[in-house]
Parts: structure tokens; C-alpha cells; sequence
């Protein structure tokens, strides 16, 4: 499979990323399918999985998604220098009324800890891509940011990223982390439209934009009817209309990237091939 490539950064990465969240949260799989998945996407070529210090099971073992990743590099045997391999540091998992939750902590002093231990976790010594995940409300983001631009310089990370960010916080991350600021992984898909201001700036700025939970999520109700017309191309085309939803987002601008979820090998397998599928004028008027 020949997969579509763009520049992210320092980096020439597939477009088509894994998003590693649902192999280590609640609902994950059992570790050998994890592991399988991951070994599936990087045989068929894929280039870039995504991570985060906070993808783990609420009151389980922290970090457990960068350890699988670790785990399946490790024991893959293919070119382990092509991929890139990001994370996020910022957010925590615990229990809001006995329900798995997340939550922010982005001190700066907690910030250069999981940062580090991200490191370790993933078994490198810099980390390819390292963003923050979520603005902290009790933090100051100039404060916060200011502790990514530090872990940049000690050489804790290669480059920078932010998710979940405003125009105005990429103006401050930018004015802070410069050239080390590579990524804005924000929420993006047909179901949540609310960040093309951020995706159209981070065009006129030479960052990648990242779109996160790009299918609209799993296990989140969404409204369904948003994904008629991309059901409909699909149908035409003999593909899943979730290789419809990722071709339309890829075709945003060639800085933009997805990185959809996956439980199992079949599932990461078709969304690798949205990269090709190569919408025509008239289907991106219909999806809009």
C-alpha cells in the first residue's frame, strides 16, 4: 500500500496516522490485538501514531498507551527510525461520581515531570513530538507553554505541539516556543466543525494541523445526519463512508493530518487508504 505523505516539521510523515487512545482506555482491546493493530498500521506503511502520557484506564496503570507503543516498536521489525511517534502531555484520568473522567494540570513543574516520564515510557531519549494537551484555566498559558519551550530545550523533545488551542493561544505559542512549534492538534470532523478558523490559520502560519477524534469519536452520541452525504459518495465509490470523512478533511489543505482510532487490525487498515482515495470537485461541494 503506497500511502500518502506530508511534512510535518523536521518530519516527512504518513497523513494517515494511528490515534492510539481506544487500545489503552476504557473499551480497549486485549494487548495482543493491541499490539497486532499497531504491527497491522505499520506494516501497510503507516508512519505516525499518536499518543499521550493520559491514555490509560481511569484507576489503572498511568501511561499505558506510550508503554504499548514502546511495547510494539520494540517488537516490530520494521524501519523503527521512519515513524514518529508524538504524545501529549497535561491531562490526567481519575473518577467524577464513579465515572472515568479527565482532567488538566498544566503547572509548569508538572508539565517537565510527564514530559520526562513520557520519555522514559517510550524508551527515547527526545521525543519526536511533544505537545500540550489541553489549556489549564489555573495556569496561565504563557506560563504553560513556557515549560514546553524548556523540555524543548533540554532536549527532552525534538519539536513542539499544542492541542486544543485558540487562535489567540497559537499567537502566544508561537511568540514563545518560534520555529520549535510544529502541530495544533485540535477536534476536527464532519460532527465538529468549530476549529476551521484554526485550521485555516494554522495554513497561513506553516503549522501542521492535526485533527483529532477526525470519525466524530466513538462512544459519544453525534448527530448522525451530518454523515448522509459523505454514506452517499461512499456508496458510489464501493469505500466506507469513514474513508469519505478522512479524504474530505486531508483535502482541507496539505498541512492537515488525521489520526483515527482503531481497536483492531481491519479497522486501521481501510482508514490508511483515505490518503488515495482522491475526492473529486464535485463530491467535495457536496461534503462542503
Amino acid at each position: 500500500m503506497t500511502l500518502l505523505a506530508r511534512n510535518l516539521g523536521q518530519y516527512s510523515t504518513t497523513a494517515v496516522g494511528l490515534g492510539e487512545m481506544p487500545l489503552t482506555i476504557e473499551g480497549k482491546p486485549d494487548h495482543d490485538q493491541a499490539v497486532e493493530t499497531i504491527h497491522a498500521a505499520l506494516d501497510a506503511g503507516c508512519r505516525h501514531i499518536d499518543t499521550a502520557w493520559a491514555y490509560y484506564e481511569s484507576g489503572g496503570p498511568e501511561q499505558s498507551g506510550e508503554e504499548l507503543v514502546r511495547q510494539a516498536l520494540q517488537s516490530w521489525s520494521g524501519p523503527r527510525d521512519e515513524v514518529l511517534v508524538a504524545t501529549k502531555v497535561g491531562h490526567f484520568r481519575n473518577f467524577t461520581d464513579g465515572k472515568p473522567t479527565w482532567d488538566v494540570d498544566g503547572s509548569p513543574e508538572n508539565l517537565i515531570r510527564r514530559g520526562k516520564e513520557s520519555a522514559r515510557a517510550l524508551g527515547v531519549q527526545s521525543i519526536d513530538l511533544l505537545y500540550f494537551h489541553r489549556p489549564d484555566p489555573k495556569v496561565p498559558y504563557e506560563d504553560s507553554i513556557g515549560a514546553m519551550k524548556q523540555l524543548a530545550d533540554e532536549g527532552v523533545a525534538k519539536s513542539i505541539g499544542i492541542s486544543n488551542a485558540s487562535i489567540d493561544q497559537i499567537d502566544i505559542a508561537l511568540s514563545i516556543l518560534g520555529d520549535d512549534l510544529v502541530a495544533v492538534q485540535n477536534q476536527y470532523s464532519p460532527v465538529f466543525r468549530d476549529t476551521e478558523d484554526t485550521l485555516e490559520y494554522t495554513a497561513e502560519k506553516g503549522l501542521a494541523f492535526v485533527c483529532w477524534s477526525p470519525l466524530g469519536g466513538f462512544r459519544k452520541s453525534k448527530d448522525e445526519t451530518r454523515f448522509e452525504a459523505f454514506k452517499g459518495i461512499a456508496a458510489k465509490r464501493g469505500v466506507s463512508y469513514q474513508q469519505v470523512v478522512l479524504a474530505w478533511e486531508l483535502s482541507k489543505g496539505t498541512h492537515v493530518f488525521v489520526i483515527p482510532g482503531a481497536h483492531r487490525p481491519a479497522t486501521i487498515l481501510d482508514s490508511l487508504q483515505s490518503g488515495e482515495l482522491g475526492l473529486t470537485v464535485d463530491e467535495l461541494a457536496q461534503l462542503g
